[in-house]
């Protein structure tokens, strides 16, 4: 056995893939929510590595990790080798119409949205075995193939330099409310009605946003001094916030593909004759590589999409002639 093959032991590997790991994040936790793994087995892992090698490779202070310059040179070495290995295993990996795609999805989008419209997809291409999982975390082109996911839908900024990305949808925020929370605030007629204890908050609309966000950038838009953050109710999911509309718990700031069948039922009420612009859109990324059945995938979802769209503009010319009337 040679030097080389000895070197790369078990051990070593799983080394180096917790220190690319915390290099690639600048974070131990954002690492260890990567790898799937606990935060104290990535900090551990690393510093196996420099007592290995017998000097630092990161600097550690209460906010963010910084490599050291042995750090960055073993870093960028390290990533450029997996990246290669990345590529060479799904170039070869064999795609087949009977193999099972997995596609991950954000939660509310796959609940309120592609759910209802997959028998269209399962018709068209009943030879695709699509299989759906709700997942909001951050992709990249390693994870996915770790992962086993072959495509993916998220609301996001779409940064995704190693991936292939394409906007299905963008976005408008529009509030919403319950016809009987709208009767019992007879405020609400006007934006400046709406205070901190009304609002219901989607805290973590997608990868890295400020707590807040949408909220925020819907009250800056508007020209109007921003509530009490601290007066709302927070969840995690938009389709959480839009249900507590519903119960007329509140207002929700809603996307429109998430509220529209609720407004079309009734059971919301969209508020102020206004929409926002969202600051994200939703994407559908995957793998560069050809694939027949990511393209079928893809083209379904797009012209799904476009369709969404035609019928989407019937709401927003209606929010566009109530804020003529009230102005």
């Amino acid at each position: 056995m040679s030097t080389s093959t000895r070197l790369l032991s078990p051990s070593l590997l799983s080394w180096l893939r917790c220190f690319d790991a915390a290099a690639r994040h600048g974070s131990f936790t954002r690492a260890a929510e990567d790898l799937c793994v606990s935060q104290g087995a990535v900090s551990q892992q690393v510093k196996q590595l420099e007592q290995w090698l017998g000097r630092p490779l990161l600097l550690r202070s209460p906010r963010a990790l910084t490599l050291t310059p042995e750090g960055r040179l073993l870093g960028r070495v390290l990533r450029e080798s997996l990246q290669s290995i990345e590529n060479t295993l799904a170039d070869l990996r064999q795609e087949s119409e009977g193999q099972p795609v997995t596609m991950s999805c954000a939660p509310s989008f796959a609940m309120a949205w592609l759910t209802p419209r997959l028998g269209t997809f399962f018709q068209k291409h009943p030879q695709i075995d699509l299989r759906v999982q709700a997942e909001f975390h951050a992709l990249d082109r390693g994870r996915m193939l770790r992962d086993g996911v072959d495509a993916a839908v998220r609301f996001d900024l779409g940064n995704y330099p190693d991936l292939h990305a394409c906007e299905l949808l963008s976005e408008w925020l529009v509030p919403v409310a319950s016809p009987a929370f709208l009767a019992a605030h007879p405020a609400l007629a006007t934006p400046q009605g709406l205070t901190g204890t009304m609002l219901l908050h989607d805290f973590s609309p997608w990868e890295g946003a400020s707590t807040h966000a949408e909220w925020a950038h819907w009250f800056a838009h508007m020209g109007l001094p921003p509530p009490d953050w601290t007066l709302g109710r927070t969840y995690n999911l938009a389709m959480l916030a839009q249900s507590a509309a519903c119960a007329g718990q509140g207002v929700a700031l809603g996307r429109t593909a998430l509220v529209m069948d609720d407004v079309a039922a009734g059971r919301l009420v969209p508020l102020f004759g206004c929409r926002v612009p969202a600051q994200a859109s939703y994407m559908f990324v995957r793998a560069r590589q050809p694939s027949r059945v990511l393209d079928a995938i893809e083209q379904w979802l797009l012209a799904q999409a476009q369709a969404f769209e035609e019928q989407r503009q019937g709401l927003l010319q209606t929010l566009a002639l109530r804020s003529t009337q009230s102005a």
